[in-house]
């Protein structure tokens, strides 16, 4: 009788949702060690430790753990947890988010729940010193190379026959 005709709340947890593509994901069941650089999006449910500079996004789900000294990236999300510093443009740190470390950004959000234990300095502009994105990948680089070599010839396969020998007697027979 007294109610007004509104539609029930929705949830307010939200996946986690990429406005950038992602290109690349490291699943949850891997652990890593090493360096992630380059362009694209990258997504980690699982354990990666050593460096990650991105010109583009970086997700670090529920189920991921990253240890970096320092992380760059155009834009961070994290979900899961982080151990280093942040350097990037937005970061966004969700409910079920921890990070221990010192952040520099121009952009700072967070949901209910999330964890910081840190620094975080506001700027008006970041400036995540990433190297020049290379114009082609090192893939199509050695396509490219490959096309440009003339082509070796091929080894005999196993499955080939050998040309035959002539026999010595039949070329003393032929020359008598």
């Amino acid at each position: 009788m007294f109610r007004r005709n509104t539609p029930p709340a929705a949830n307010t947890s939200q996946p986690i949702q990429a406005v950038e593509r992602i290109t690349s994901v490291l699943g949850s069941g891997l652990i890593w060690h090493g360096s992630i650089n380059g362009s694209g999006g990258v997504r980690i449910e699982g354990a990666f430790e050593g460096e990650i500079a991105l010109r583009g996004m970086l997700v670090v789900g529920e189920t991921g753990r990253v240890t970096c000294e320092n992380i760059r990236a155009q834009t961070v999300i994290v979900a899961g947890a982080v151990r280093g510093n942040i350097t990037t443009t937005k970061l966004e740190i969700r409910a079920s988010g921890r990070v221990w470390g010192d952040v520099v950004t121009t952009a700072f959000v967070t949901e209910d729940g999330a964890f910081l234990r840190g620094q975080i300095r506001m700027e008006e502009a970041v400036e995540l010193d990433l190297e020049p994105a290379p114009e082609t990948t090192p893939a199509e680089a050695a396509l490219a190379e490959s096309a440009t070599q003339p082509a070796e010839p091929e080894p005999p396969s196993k499955n080939s026959k050998p040309a035959p020998k002539k026999s010595s007697r039949a070329t003393k027979n032929a020359t008598n």
